[in-house]
Order: C-alpha cells, then structure tokens, then sequence
C-alpha cells in the first residue's frame, strides 16, 4: 500500500512531462499518491512494459463527496449490491470516457472488473462510513518501448476525473437503479434466508424468466419469446419480502424431486436457474427470485479426474482382487467413479442439497434394472447405485436431491415431488407419478444396503500445498473461468458448473496458496476451508494476497474444496473416528 502524504496534481503532470519520449521503466516513478480536489489517486503496480498486464490503480473519494445515503449499504446485502452496481457504473464509465487502445500493447486502456448476471461480493469497489474506493486497471501509453508521456496525461487529467464523476458520486448517478439494485439483493437474501423454516430448498417466483439468450450468453431470453414461469396450485407458497412485498411462487420441498418431460421443454433450464440460484441476480437478469439453499451442489461424471483418497464404499465397494474403496485414489477417473466421488466430496463439505442431471451423469451410476440385475448379479457388481442411496441420504443425512430425470421411471418409487416440464410450464405429476409406480411395480432389487455408509474427513497434509520449487518464484495465472496455472501445475476446474466468474477463480486459486497456512496435517478439508472462508468474513477478500488489487469476487466453500480435491499435489490421510 502507498503510504505517506499525497502528491499534487501538479506534481504527476511534471513528472509525466519529464520522462515523455523516455524508456517505459521510467513510468516507476508514478508510483504514490496523488491528491485530486475530489478524490485521491493511488499508483500502486507500475507494469514492466507496454505488453505486460496493466498497472493497478486506485480512486478514492471521501464519503463527503461521494454523498452515498447510509441506507444504501447499512447491512451486509445491501452493501455487496452497492459495491456491485458501483463497479458496474465504473465499467460503463470507462466504455464512455476512455479513449481506447492507443499506442503499443494495451496502451492507453483504463477498464475494471466486468460483472456479469450475478451479484457477487467483489474487492474492485469498496464502501464504507469513510470513503468509497474504486480498484481499476490501465495500461500505460507508448510508443514502442518509449513512453507517451501526452496520452498518459490526458489518462489521468482527462478520463480519470470524467469516469470517477459519472460512476461514484451519488448525485451523478441514477437514484432509482441504484435502490432496485440493493433492494432486489436484499429480497434475495432474505428469501433464501427462510428457506429452512418454510422447509424448502429452493423458491422460483411466479413470472421469472428462466431460458437464457443462448448457450454462450448468461442473459435472459428476449421476454417476447420466453414463456414467464408459473408454479403449479400445489407448489404454490406466499412470503412477504423487504421491499417487494408479497411474492408468490414454487416452492420446492425438502426430499427427493424429480424434474420430467420431453426433450426441449425446460427440464435442465429449471435445474440451471436452481444450481445458480445460491446466487442473487441483477434486475431485469429474470432470476431475481429464484433462489436455492445457499449449500446445494451440482454434481456431474466428470471422466479423467484425479481422485485422492476418498472413502468410495457407499456407492462402490468390493472391487476385483480384493482392491478396496475406503481409501480410493486414481489419476484418471472413470465416469462414475468420478460422480462418486463428487458426491462424497460435497457431503465431507456439508452439502444439504444435491442438484444432478442424468444428461451428464454416468448411466451406471444412476441406476440398473431388473434384467441388468438378474444378468449380472450384485455380488459381481462393485456398483450401488444412486437410485438405491437417494433415500437414505435425506433419511439419514437431511440432504434432500434434485435429479432431472427423463429416461427412467424407476425414480418415481424414491421421490417425494415429481415436476413435469411441458413447454416450459411446471406441472405437479406427484400423485400420477405414484399411480404409475403402482399400476407398474418397479421388479427391481433394492441393493442400497441397511444405511448410506459414512463419509469419512480427509486430513490434506502440509506439502499438498507447496506449489513453490525452491529459489523460484510461485507464479500464477488464470486462463479463465474454470482453468488455471499454479506454478507448474494445470488446475482444471471444467466440472465446477456454479463457478461463474473469473474473479472467483482467481481469488480461489490465491486461496489456494493461502489455505496452506492451516494445513498442519491435523486439520479437515473442511476446517481448512472453513478457517479460510472465516478471515475472508472478517477481513475482506484482500486477505488473500499482499497485493492490492480489485480483481477477487467471493466464492462458496465447496468451490474451493473442489479445487483443492482436483490439485495434483494434494495428499491426504483419513480421519477415522475412536
């Protein structure tokens, strides 16, 4: 951080005078802080070259300038929502004010995070009682390799100013947007928040627009043509929210849901907006009101993944030559090994609700039929099946399952709510799914066994985390949402469908460097993730790095576990009990 008393203005200018037509190294000495009349500025990274990632900069603007009401981020919710909307404000700001690319490299581009359809806590905008703070990118000018020292100058007496004007002062910004921000937030927040009490785990409010544009574009589809939702009679509950009062709207309960229909009706956009539903939504996004328990994980196959030591037993035991699953490792996972062990792994993190779709499950895993058990019988079958421990995990373990299901009827004997997509509208098929099941009794064997098994915590041991060789520097980077490079290893993180941002990949893949300071080899998976998800509660996302920047966006525990389960260094023990 840049400490000592601020720089004039006037001082910048002179200083960018003096190196014009220089080396680009000479740009160093712009690091510090400069006084502006409203705001100061922060110089914190000076990139290397004109082609290296841009330098860091900050704005911030006294709250007796900024003017923003105290109603605006009072708790925790309306706080996150404000920062976001903020960022936003800055974004479009930067798209209006800046002059573009202009010279060598990325010369002359001054940007800051872009969210995307979800509300996420973010480091690139900070408010408080003091000040508002806004963390933003910019790539120096030149020409060549020499500085342009002009271009430079307009920057930061220009553009700067104009973008800090029109996105973090109150008066200057649309009043009317900026509460609809923080209140749908809020909405959200509290709705998830009575989910248990009303014993549900997810809502999905009257009129939402659930299909997206398309497949590569988040935003909802053109309202002319999406068909609102609309809850069946029967799912239908009431509650009365903040800020938009009373709401109605499906609620789905607690157990075993299957979701039904033909191909092409809506079966997996339904499970789409519920796995993204741990997360609040912009207005006008059409899923500001569907929202699942904050602890619900989708769960696919997911063929290749490195598996370290996971107790496999409650779907997979008894292999050939005696090889056993209590401690199952594997470099190169099958599909539904890998399914297995992405079950297993949520349940050791505290999952509650599990969210699955035979479209990317591995077929043996969900189920095997009648024939396929009198063909091959279940003392050569090292498989037990989902279908024989759905059950068991909400009798035993409270956590209730969301399955789309569209090729097997067998389900209907173990769901307590069977939903049937037609053109987009739920239906509730509960009874008639059950009338089926009756008039065509399933032959099968249950093969589940008398209890789920136990799923058994993992100990990571301390070099797991060493991704540093010795005398080198750790260096890391992030490829995009799902992949990354940690030293010298490739983290893939494709099966991680309710990752959604690449703030979030990138403040997990420094959390993984950080998590080591609690791997002692006597702590959980879970404790350590937990302990790393308690300082960044207390102390905010800059926790994870010396360095200042407003890259991170807040992630959920099981993202973090799940990356720390894929890493190729990690080695563990298992914790047993007595």
């Amino acid at each position: 951080m840049v400490e000592g008393k601020p720089k004039s203005r006037e001082e910048l200018k002179r200083t960018l005078k003096r190196i014009d037509g220089k080396g680009y190294k000479f740009y160093r000495s712009l690091k510090g802080c400069y006084a502006w009349p409203k705001y100061l500025l922060y110089v914190d990274h000076v990139q290397s070259d004109p082609f290296a990632p841009p330098s860091r900069l900050r704005v911030r603007v006294p709250q007796k300038v900024a003017g923003f009401p105290k109603d605006t981020y009072h708790n925790k919710s309306r706080e996150i929502a404000l920062r976001d909307f903020l960022t936003r404000c800055f974004h479009d700001a930067c798209k209006k004010f800046c002059g573009g690319k202009r010279g060598t490299g990325n010369s002359g581009l001054i940007t800051i995070e872009k969210p995307g359809q979800e509300i996420l806590e973010r480091n690139s905008v900070i408010v408080n009682e003091s000040f508002v703070e806004a963390r933003f990118t910019a790539g120096l000018p030149a020409h060549g390799r020499r500085i342009d020292g002009k271009t430079a100058e307009t920057m930061f007496s220009k553009e700067i100013p104009r973008i800090v004007e029109q996105s973090l002062i109150f008066q200057n910004l649309d009043g009317e947007k900026l509460y609809e921000h923080v209140e749908v937030a809020e909405d959200a927040d509290y709705l998830r928040s009575r989910l248990e009490e009303m014993g549900l785990i997810a809502f999905v409010a009257d009129g939402s627009i659930l299909p997206r544009a398309s497949g590569v574009d988040p935003r909802p589809m053109d309202r002319r043509l999406a068909v609102p939702f609309r809850s069946p009679e029967s799912l239908r509950v009431k509650v009365e929210l903040p800020n938009r009062g009373l709401v109605t709207g499906m609620g789905i309960p607690k157990g075993v849901t299957l979701i039904v229909g033909g191909g092409y009706h809506g079966k997996s956009t339904l499970l789409k907006a519920l796995e993204l539903g741990v997360y609040n939504h912009i207005p006008g996004d059409g899923r500001e009101l569907v929202v699942t328990n904050p602890s619900a994980v989708k769960v696919r196959a997911e063929d290749g993944r490195r598996i370290e030591q996971v107790n496999l037993t409650p779907f997979i035991s008894n292999l050939p030559r005696g090889q056993t699953t209590e401690a199952f490792s594997t470099e190169n996972a099958s599909g539904s090994t890998s399914q297995a062990a992405n079950i297993i792994e949520a349940l050791e993190m505290g999952a509650k609700v599990l969210l699955i779709d035979e479209d990317t499950s591995a077929t043996n895993l969900m189920f095997r039929d009648r024939r396929m058990q009198e063909l091959v019988p279940k003392d050569r079958e090292p498989i037990t099946t989902f279908i024989d421990k759905v059950r068991q995990l909400y009798l035993e373990k409270d956590v209730s399952t969301v399955i789309v299901v569209g090729s097997s009827g067998e389900y209907f004997d173990v769901a307590d709510c069977v939903i049937c997509m037609v053109e987009y509208v739920p239906y509730d098929l509960t009874r008639e799914a059950r009338k089926v099941a009756e008039k065509y009794p399933s032959e099968r064997r249950q093969e589940g066994g008398e209890s789920f098994g136990e799923v058994v915590s993992r100990i990571p041991l301390p070099q797991s985390f060493r991704f540093r060789r010795p005398g080198r520097k750790l260096k890391a980077s992030v490829k995009g949402v799902h992949l990354a490079r940690l030293g010298d290893h490739v983290l893939n993180l494709w099966a991680l469908e309710q990752l959604v941002d690449i703030g979030q990949t990138r403040a997990i893949v420094d959390a993984l460097v950080y998590a080591g300071k609690y791997a002692d080899g006597k702590r959980s998976l879970r404790e350590i993730v937990e302990q790393v998800l308690r300082d960044i509660e207390e102390k905010g996302l800059d926790v994870l790095s010396p360095k200042i920047s407003g890259g991170y966006a807040a992630f959920r525990k099981f993202e973090l576990a799940a990356a720390i389960n894929r890493l190729p260094t990690l080695k563990v023990r298992l914790e047993r009990k007595g």
